[in-house]
């Protein structure tokens, strides 16, 4: 596999002199790269460990964002008073779930576990993957506590504090694999992963959850796929999925782009290696737990619309309760499930017709990049967080360093603009200091710039010489046993369906009905001309 430790210096991109944005960044530096500057011979500071050096000072800023919301009390819980959580802005997942769903106590995550009082704490809510992860933080945790402790060496930490940094560090080395996993791919633009290093989205959302994890998984499993190995690409993508659902949507660019080039056997390989991940990772929990292991499906089915949906801004706009009914315990929203399900499905298949259909090959992250994009939109539920996903896909389908900058920053406005409505009196009763509406609107233009982001992706599969990548003298970096293979089947596009159907038919305007051969007959007879039947004269 060509990667850009075998590119000479004359065939990488320099993003100082190909990309506007980037030239007047590089100002900060001292200006773009010089034109008798030595590329590629820095002996310690390669592209890579730059990149991987930036990320690390990014995700610190991201834990300083987060680290007022790990304050602890008086009474040793969370300090949360003053409303600091929505105020600051710095409202994360991870800090309640440490005592709230038992991790503190040291028991494995899907045992039935009670609190103090002898009351049964909920079961854990996430997939198996993210569960075992957090049970793994949990442990070494309450280790380190009791290491220090016992031994005086180092100051002995809040546990809050604790179990949130070393939970940061573990997402970190995850995110810094899915950056070296992209930059492998990024081949003769390995500059491009800067977009996910200095990404203002990871400042905000780094360790809002445990999406770094899904994310690395995701990234190295394209990683895999791109460098050939079909089995490592079917696991990672099975532990990915086991972590976040949506590593699956990998899949569906694969299957399409293998059965255009007819090479049906890596996509198979992949596809059995991920589902026989999957269900190794799930079946023994399902088993020793069933309930706990259910909670992350049943919470997903009854759940309804996210703030940041389509379908919440209607429900707030229009007043109509269509996709916010009231329901009783338990039961699922049918019709926001339906409508959002038949949504995305027709994504899907809109999805493959173009790729199927498109002059030239899609390059497999443009054609993931445009699902995971279709997902977002369509779906019920899309936490700002769930915004990182698109990271990587975005550097290897669309390397525009400035829309994908306003992007990012328009994402951190709606993030700081939903925390305010959660401002609560001191009975605990909202008092939104913010109206939703500022929040909506800027969920509106996020909306907006992803689907203008999608349309330039679709762009560049139509016109391929718009493509940067391609421009750079790739076929498809991301690509693997598909790269530089010929279109065995295609099917016609929607425009060339018209034109067949224009051309085969009567000329425009000149359509009539079929005649009634009676009628026909007797307009043969008026106007002089045999009608062909035998003993008939003209009149």
């Amino acid at each position: 596999m060509l990667n850009s430790k075998s590119l000479t210096p004359a065939e990488r991109v320099i993003p100082s002199w190909t990309d506007a944005t980037a030239r007047r960044a590089s100002d900060l530096v001292g200006g773009p790269l010089g034109r008798h500057a030595l590329i590629g011979r820095a002996p310690f500071f390669t592209p890579l460990r730059v990149a991987l050096l930036l990320a690390i000072g990014v995700l610190i800023l991201g834990w300083l964002v987060k680290s007022p919301c790990i304050q602890t009390g008086a009474d040793g819980g969370l300090d949360q008073s003053g409303n600091r959580p929505w105020v600051s802005g710095c409202y994360n997942d991870t800090t309640t779930i440490y005592k709230g769903r038992g991790l503190d106590l040291g028991h494995f995550i899907y045992s039935r576990m009670f609190d103090g009082n002898g009351d049964a704490i909920r079961p854990i809510e996430y997939p198996v993957v993210t569960s075992l992860w957090l049970w793994g933080t949990g442990f070494l945790t309450n280790k380190y506590l009791e290491f220090t402790k016992a031994t005086g060496i180092f100051p002995v930490p809040l546990d809050y504090g604790a179990f949130f940094t070393i939970g940061a560090i573990l997402l970190g080395l995850m995110y810094l694999w899915a950056i070296a996993s992209t930059f492998r791919m990024a081949r003769r633009r390995p500059w491009d992963v800067l977009i996910m290093c200095l990404s203002p989205l990871l400042i905000v959302h780094a360790f809002t959850n445990w999406d770094l994890l899904a994310l690395g998984l995701t990234a190295a499993a394209m990683a895999a796929w791109a460098g050939k190995r079909p089995t490592w690409a079917g696991v990672l993508i099975g532990l990915g999925i086991a972590a976040k659902l949506y590593p699956v949507l990998l899949l569906g660019p694969l299957l399409v782009l293998c059965f255009r080039s007819a090479r049906m056997r890596p996509f198979f390989i992949t596809a059995g290696a991920a589902a026989v991940t999957w269900l190794a990772i799930n079946i023994p929990i399902a088993l020793y737990n069933y309930d706990a292991w259910y909670e992350f499906i049943r919470l997903n089915s009854t759940r309804t619309s996210e703030y940041s949906t389509i379908y919440q801004i209607y429900t707030r706009w229009s007043g109509s309760r269509i996709f916010e009914p009231v329901l009783a315990a338990d039961e699922s929203p049918g019709l926001l499930n339906l409508v959002s399900l038949i949504a995305f499905a027709l994504c899907c298949v809109a999805v493959a017709w173009f790729a199927l259909s498109a002059k030239r090959r899609p390059r497999v992250a443009q054609l993931m990049f445009l699902l995971v994009a279709a997902f977002l939109l369509t779906n019920k539920v899309w936490s700002p967080q769930y915004s990182l996903w698109l990271l990587p896909l975005v550097v290897l389908a669309l390397p525009k360093w400035r829309i994908v900058l306003i992007w990012q920053l328009v994402e951190a406005a709606v993030w700081y603009l939903l925390m305010p409505t959660f401002v609560t009196d001191s009975n605990g009763n909202r008092e939104a200091i913010l109206s939703y509406y500022p929040f909506q609107a800027t969920v509106l233009i996020r909306d907006a710039i992803v689907i203008a982001m999608c349309v330039m992706v679709i762009r560049n599969v139509l016109k391929p010489e718009t493509d940067l990548i391609r421009m750079a003298g790739d076929d498809d970096p991301t690509g693997g046993f598909l790269e530089n293979t010929a279109d065995v089947r295609t099917i016609p596009s929607l425009p060339d369906l018209w034109r067949r159907w224009r051309d085969s038919g009567p000329a425009a305007g000149s359509w009539a009905p079929p005649a009634d051969p009676v009628e026909s007959d007797q307009a043969l007879v008026l106007t002089g001309q045999p009608t062909g039947e035998p003993g008939t004269r003209p009149v």
